[in-house]
Formats: structure tokens, C-alpha cells, sequence
């Protein structure tokens, strides 16, 4: 799509009627909320599922590459929003031994050919948190800021034409287009910031959808350990740091930089009343109040949509608000056929990860906490809100380090490591075992989780190390940074389908 027709189509998606589309997406929730009532949406297996992102990078040098759009639909992935991006889903699987195998060997089967076809190019695909060596000749500032005017319409020179993004630059909505980071500061006229972060997202489906908020309020509650165990992206790019001492610079990084950068990207700016759409979901008294959550949020890019041949095209204007409810955690209401649709709840704020394995060790923790903590009833779902969200944002910034607060199974509160993930590698287990996975397997799936905590190592605290050690012996930090990048991706050549980040301590 050339700029010109980009910028007509985000010019007509401006044009749509706000108000209108606003109306059309309630009607369509009071019709979701009497299907959900009617049973529906409710299904006789917990189901799970797994969205992959990840970027790509020159052979030989680990800079960031531009993916071309032939090549990426001939491997099999999506666009996402910078044109290195690209994203892979599984297919929805019910959570027991066959099922998470099925996820770890679908995820396994895509990137295997993938990996051969782009290495043809020159290219290498790279699951993790953050990149931080931009495209050869360039800066990571002009990468990310890089935009053109076309017709009074903004249009990103390196994101992807899909309008959706393009238009999200050009709207009403106050995104700060901005990082908000220690030491870092950078002003964009794009979302395009944005596409510094990757993730993984575990998607966890609820077997009767009324009860989707009891299994929403500890999923909130289980936020911060387990986004502390995956931490991935301490650094940014060195050329978008402030002129700062490094040692300083090294110092104060968060861990977790990916939930600051989203946020600060698309969140109004400080101090603007426009409510923040990237943030710490509340809590919801009924599954009602969660689907009234979504259609209230602010729409940043309207459409006027037509009913298709699914069934949830039928709720084709509600869909369409929640791609952009952009929350850590959040509920999830779909399904092509009738006896498919489902309520899920989809975990938001875990980085990629340096393996395959790793990220389905993720999806199986989640998923085995989620079965077992309801079955039990666990205390912790008493916590209060606010040390939950104060739990979180501790984890970004440090990680496994983070003084979390915890309740465990007979009421205490507590704060220590060990007894905290002591008891959510317990439960995991039992929600595993629970449906059907041996005992063995389950500390199988769980084992390179553990092991972190045991060993107190994060792909974060790995990076972090690296470059610290570097800075200490008086290497510039960008060099530093450069090579951690370096051995990171070395690392993962080796790992990425056959491994654990546990395989790179060994060495």
C-alpha cells in the first residue's frame, strides 16, 4: 500500500461516527450478556492457547531487520506494528498432557521452517523482551521516530500499513507517543516506540463464563510473581539514553522496561484527566460488569464494521473496542462457531523468552495456578487491590528482587521468595495434576521456572549481570550492551527449540 492510499484509508476511518459506533457496541454487549447467561460461552474443558511475538535481526550482525511483507506471509506469521515484527498464535488446546504438548510442538513446528526460510535472507527471527541494536546505519531514534506527512495525515515510515496503527497516530486520543524510562527519554509523533517490546501472552479459558471474575481477581494477584520470574528487557538501545554517568545508568534499570514503554507510549501524558487505557485492570463483581468495562473504554480508531459469517460477528463492534483495551490482564469474549465461543482471560504482561520451552513453562504455570488456587479457594483472592497493583510495578523494576507481598494457603502474609513461589510451584503442580498430568510432568513443565527462583536468575538479572561486569571494567556501556545483545542471540541459536534458559547458566 503506497502512503498516499494509506493515508485515504486513515482519513476515512477518521470520518467514522464515533457516537454511533460507541451505540452499536453496547447493543451488541446487552446481546453477549444474555448468551453468556444462556450458557453459551460456557465449556466442559479448561482450554489454553499462546500468542509468540518476536523480531528479527541481521545474521551476522544482530541488527534489527526489516522483514518483507512476502516473506513473512510465506512463513506464516502476522504483522505486528514495526516492520521487524512478526507474531505466531497456537491453536486453542485443552489444558492437559496432550494439550500443552500440542502448544509446545505447534510453536516448535512454525518456527523450525520459519528460522530455515528467513536465514536465506540474511535474517534471524529473536524471541525477546526488548531490541537494542537498531538497523545497520541508523539510529534507534530515527528508527522509532522516522514519519512522513501524507495529506495532513502522520504515517510511520517503519511501522506496518495496517491502518489500524497509522490511524491511532492521527486520533483525538491523547497517547503521549513518548518513553518515560530511568535515563531514557525519547518524543515520538507515532505509536512506533512501541515496537521496541515482544511478548508472549498465555491465554487461559474459563469452563463456565459466569465466573469469570473469581478466576480474573487471582490472575491479578498472581501478576506479580510470576512477571518477576520472567523479566527480559533491562536495557534499551544505548543511543536512546540520557548523557548520565553509565555506572548510574546501569544502576537504575528497571528489569522490566516492556510495561513502561507500552504504557507510556499510549497513555495520555502526565497530568491530562483522559483515563489511562494501558494499566492494572480493576477487580469485577460479575462477568456483566467486566464486558460494561470494555465497552466504556475510550475507542481510539472507530470503524464501521459489517457483520460476517463467525458467530462473535454478531458482537463485531465490541470485538473491535477490546483490540485496544489494553490492559495487564484482561477478559476475552469470542469464538468462530457457536460451539466455540468462549470467555478466556488473557495474561498480558510476560516479555518473550529466551526459549520455546521457557515460554510454555509460563503457559503451564499459569494455567495449573488458575485451576488450582480456585478449586482451593486460596486466600490469597483477599488481598487488598491496591498491594496487588503496588506488587506489579514493584516486579518491573526489580524482578525477583521486588518486595512482594504474599498471602499464603493458612492466611499469613508474607514476603519471602522462597515461601512465596514455593507455594505457587505447589499449587501449579496440583492444578496440573489436576487435569491429568503425572506428577513427574508437571515438574517437568515447571522445572525451568523453578530453577530461576532457586538460583535467583532471571534472563533480566543475566542481562544485567553482563553489562555491569562490562561498564565495571571500563567497556562504554553501548559496546557492553551490543555484546550482551550478541551473546543473548548466540545463545538462543542453540537453545531456541531445544533447551531452556537454564541450559545458558550451565555453561
Amino acid at each position: 500500500m503506497s502512503a498516499s492510499e494509506l493515508a485515504a484509508a486513515v482519513g476515512r476511518a477518521l470520518d467514522v461516527d464515533g457516537e454511533a459506533f460507541h451505540e452499536r457496541a453496547r447493543e451488541e454487549a446487552t446481546q453477549l450478556k444474555e448468551e453468556i447467561r444462556s450458557g453459551t460461552f460456557d465449556n466442559t474443558e479448561a482450554i489454553v492457547g499462546m500468542e509468540l511475538e518476536l523480531y528479527a535481526v541481521d545474521d551476522q550482525t544482530d541488527a534489527l531487520r526489516r522483514v518483507p511483507r512476502q516473506l513473512l506471509e510465506l512463513i506464516g506469521f502476522e504483522k505486528e506494528l514495526g516492520l521487524h515484527n512478526a507474531e505466531m498464535q497456537t491453536s486453542p488446546q485443552p489444558l492437559n498432557s496432550h494439550g500443552l504438548a500440542a502448544q509446545r510442538d505447534e510453536l516448535k513446528a512454525s518456527l523450525l521452517p520459519a528460522q530455515q526460510r528467513v536465514r536465506s535472507e540474511g535474517i534471524r527471527l529473536v524471541s525477546d523482551g526488548m531490541w537494542t541494536v537498531p538497523p545497520n546505519g541508523e539510529t534507534a531514534r530515527d528508527y522509532l521516530c522516522d514519519c512522513v506527512e501524507e495529506g495532513g495525515v502522520r504515517i510511520g515510515t517503519n511501522m506496518t500499513d495496517a491502518v489500524r496503527y497509522h490511524t491511532m497516530a492521527n486520533t483525538e486520543y491523547p497517547s503521549a507517543f513518548e518513553l518515560d524510562a530511568p535515563h531514557v527519554s525519547l518524543t515520538a509523533e507515532t505509536v512506533m516506540p512501541e515496537a521496541l517490546i515482544t511478548s508472549i501472552q498465555p491465554h487461559y479459558q474459563i469452563p463456565h463464563a459466569p465466573d469469570l471474575p473469581e478466576y480474573f481477581s487471582y490472575a491479578l494477584r498472581i501478576a506479580a510473581p510470576v512477571l518477576a520470574l520472567g523479566v527480559n528487557s533491562p536495557f534499551f538501545p544505548p543511543d536512546l539514553y540520557d548523557d548520565a554517568p553509565e555506572e548510574e545508568i546501569v544502576a537504575d534499570a528497571h528489569m522490566e522496561n516492556r510495561i513502561g514503554v507500552f504504557e507510556s507510549v499510549l497513555n495520555p501524558p502526565e497530568g491530562d484527566s483522559t483515563p489511562p487505557k494501558v494499566c492494572f485492570p480493576p477487580d469485577f463483581d460479575s462477568v456483566e460488569d467486566a464486558i460494561d468495562d470494555i465497552v466504556e473504554d475510550d475507542t481510539i480508531v472507530p470503524r464501521q464494521l459489517q457483520s460476517g459469517t463467525r458467530f462473535d460477528d454478531d458482537f463485531v463492534h465490541f470485538r473491535h473496542k477490546h483490540g485496544s483495551y489494553w490492559r495487564w490482564v484482561r477478559p476475552v469474549f469470542e469464538g468462530p462457531t457457536r460451539s466455540a465461543a468462549n470467555a478466556r482471560i488473557e495474561f498480558r504482561p510476560l516479555p518473550a523468552q529466551p526459549t520455546v520451552d521457557d515460554a510454555i513453562a509460563f503457559e503451564a504455570l499459569v494455567a495449573g495456578l488458575m485451576e488450582s488456587l480456585v478449586r482451593f479457594e486460596h486466600p490469597i483472592q483477599s488481598q487488598d487491590w491496591e498491594t496487588a497493583k503496588a506488587n506489579f510495578y514493584a516486579a518491573t523494576r526489580d524482578g525477583l528482587e521486588a518486595d512482594i507481598e504474599w498471602v499464603t494457603a493458612d492466611g499469613a502474609t508474607t514476603t519471602a521468595t522462597d515461601e512465596i513461589y514455593g507455594e505457587l510451584f505447589e499449587h501449579a503442580r496440583e492444578g496440573l495434576e489436576g487435569r491429568g498430568l503425572s506428577t513427574e510432568a508437571a515438574h517437568e513443565y515447571l522445572r525451568p521456572l523453578r530453577e530461576r527462583v532457586d538460583r535467583r536468575m532471571t534472563p533480566a538479572r543475566w542481562k544485567h549481570d553482563y553489562v555491569r561486569k562490562r561498564v565495571a571494567e571500563n567497556v562504554p556501556l553501548a559496546e557492553a550492551i551490543w555484546g550482551m545483545q550478541n551473546a543473548y542471540i548466540s545463545q538462543q541459536e542453540e537453545t531456541l527449540l531445544e533447551g531452556t534458559f537454564l541450559d545458558w547458566l550451565d555453561k
